[in-house]
């Protein structure tokens, strides 16, 4: 089962942009783990201290690999040494994935 990471993390907001700068080797390091689907790290236009982090990983296995592994651990630690406020996550199993919009083209939230 696919599972989806969601997290907020809040950083010293005169040194997020050097942070996520510095993070780009642990970003394209857990990009390239087996089972990774995707690993975003991404500034908030509307809040100079958030950075929004979504992951998508193929299964169970391949997160729990990730989180054992030295891309997370290496990621922790880098993201700690910026002035690190809050930080939460969720993360989803997911049961059913679809496209927004239907065959005739219309957003909808069903999934057909």
């Amino acid at each position: 089962m696919k599972i989806v990471v969601e997290a907020k993390v809040d950083l010293d907001p005169a040194r997020r942009d050097e942070a996520l700068a510095g993070a780009r080797g642990w970003i394209e390091g857990a990009q390239a783990q087996p089972g990774c689907l995707g690993y975003f790290w991404t500034a908030d236009p509307h809040d100079p201290a958030r950075v929004h982090v979504f992951e998508e990983w193929e299964s169970e296995t391949a997160l729990a690999t990730h989180l054992v592994g030295a891309q997370y651990r290496g990621m922790l630690a880098h993201i700690a040494g910026y002035g690190l406020t809050q930080a939460s996550s969720r993360k989803f199993a997911v049961a059913q994935e679809g496209p927004v919009y239907n065959s005739a083209g219309v957003a909808t939230a069903e999934f057909e």
